[in-house]
């Protein structure tokens, strides 16, 4: 249906810019002669080209024939994937014995299933024997119950999915052809630079074969709070015009190599407004390899709960935090908690720990972290710079597959689920605190099943002693806290004027 509105569209538009020149040629109508001076105008030669002015041209042209070239690359190497997919919607009800006689279908509690087509954008990634595997969004066929996969010449397979993994919006298609396609030239999305101009290729609106050219707007970009956008990979942000279609799509560079998968817009209207999203290609290299090995991605696991402590939204949620630990304006992630028997207790890893950089790479935030972890092989050892009381250190550690159902992960080995920071007057006020007790209050139990919320530790408790360790800085938490010599904790709080004390096993 949406093909056809366009090819109305678009005949309507072409009679609209034909019917000029056709009603001077219909039967009994007659040319309009020359006249003198027309005649005349004709005959005088054109005004010669300047020296510069051909010379731009030439430049022009040469830019003009390298697009010609890029585009000649990458169309046969990316494809329109149509699905369909089962939409389940609940059965609508009579109101009354009278709904019949208005054609209303009668409603007995049972859902109705209809099917719903989709379309997207994919690129022949890779070749093996007579398959061939097409790299998309996971948005694209997460739900589908049939996909067909669409050449550039026009040519249809029937694919399927290989693998998906909503984390990163990544997913791979397979099709088999005997006959030998061309497979995409996968750049490097690492080298790219705002400003570099780069060119969006997909089926826009269900416009086949589509090139737009723009430039990197910007790079690093995260996906909006809330929003059912990834927040485990970067985006590459292009003026290149995106809309709904190109999803799944290439982004490419003027050597026609792709370093982005065209994925999401910012957009009041829903369409394109200059603010496209593609995902850095880097960031899809190893789940390709993934996908098609394993049918998953696998993701390296740390085994921690980090969070930011120097970022100015941050600055009312970790008060006096990065001050006191003497991190203040050293980019990274704030180890909160650890997870028993994970990669990173095993190392030697430490709540408290400031991580700064892994396998070389510097740090800039949590979510670098743990979009640069989740990149990184299982079963491998690298090294991690952290700051551990003021003192920078070096942890080598071998790096497990993650595994969200695994009861590894699970909230009750999380040590010791407790986030805390500096009393000050906005706290002292929200949690009844008394004028005078200064220290270290908590400002958040991660979970009643974490040994600290099964202690029954609270949030506005304020921590005055541990295991008999007058506490009054975040620095003396954290060294009370990793203190293993005693098996047990023994925490004393006070709680709203009240001293309690509390016991927290490891």
């Amino acid at each position: 249906m949406i093909r056809s509105r366009f090819l109305l569209t678009a005949f309507a538009t072409l009679a609209l810019l034909v019917a000029p020149s056709l009603a001077f040629s219909l039967p009994g109508a007659e040319k309009t002669p020359a006249t003198a001076d027309t005649q005349t105008q004709a005959a005088q030669p054109s005004a010669p080209s300047s020296p510069a002015l051909a010379e731009s041209a030439k430049s022009l042209e040469s830019i003009q024939y390298s697009f010609r070239e890029v585009a000649k690359k990458v169309l046969p190497v990316v494809v329109e994937i149509d699905v369909t997919e089962v939409v389940k919607q609940p059965a609508q009800q009579l109101q009354t014995p009278f709904d019949w006689f208005f054609n209303q279908p009668p409603g007995n509690g049972q859902p109705r299933e209809f099917k719903r087509g989709g379309l997207g954008s994919g690129i022949i990634v890779k070749r093996s024997g007579d398959t061939y595997y097409v790299l998309t969004n996971n948005h694209v066929v997460s739900s589908a119950t049939d996909i067909s996969v669409k050449l550039s010449d026009q040519r249809e397979f029937k694919g399927k999915v290989v693998g998906k993994d909503d984390r990163k919006d990544l997913a791979v298609v397979s099709f088999t052809a005997k006959e030998a396609l061309p497979i995409a030239e996968l750049g490097d999305s690492n080298s790219l630079e705002v400003g570099d101009l780069v060119l969006a290729v997909g089926n826009p609106l269900g416009f086949e074969n589509t090139i737009t050219m723009g430039i990197v707007s910007a790079l690093g970009r995260r996906g909006p709070q809330g929003q059912s956008v990834s927040s485990s990979t970067d985006y590459i942000q292009t003026d290149a015009s995106i809309n709904q279609g190109n999803s799944g799509g290439a982004l490419v560079n003027v050597r026609g190599q792709v370093v982005g998968i065209n994925t999401w817009i910012a957009a009041p209207t829903g369409g394109n407004v200059g603010l496209g999203f593609a995902i850095p290609i880097n960031n899809a290299k190893k789940a390709i390899d993934d996908f098609i090995s394993k049918g998953k991605v696998e993701y390296g696991w740390l085994g921690v709960l980090p969070d930011d402590v120097q970022a100015a939204a941050n600055a009312d949620t970790y008060p006096g935090v990065a001050k006191d630990l003497k991190i203040e304006n050293l980019k990274g992630a704030l180890v909160v908690d650890v997870f028993k028997g994970s990669p990173a207790e095993k190392a030697g890893m430490l709540p408290g720990d400031y991580i700064t950089r892994v396998n070389g790479q510097d740090l800039k935030n949590r979510d670098d972290l743990i979009l640069v972890v989740g990149n990184l092989l299982a079963g491998k050892t690298y090294d991690f710079d952290i700051v551990r009381y003021s003192e920078r250190q070096k942890l080598s550690i071998k790096l497990g597959v993650r595994d969200d159902k695994s009861e590894a992960t699970s909230y009750k080995n999380m040590w010791p689920g407790v986030s805390v920071v500096r009393v000050t007057d906005d706290i002292r006020k929200e949690a009844d605190i008394a004028k005078g007790l200064n220290g270290v209050v908590i400002g958040l139990v991660a979970d009643p099943e974490t040994p600290a919320g099964v202690a029954g530790l609270r949030p506005g408790d304020v921590i005055v002693e541990m295991n008999g360790k007058s506490i009054g800085t975040i620095m003396d938490f954290y060294k009370a806290l990793n203190d293993k010599s005693k098996k047990d904790m023994s925490f004393k709080v006070n709680r709203k004027g009240t001293e309690v004390t509390v016991g927290v096993s490891r």
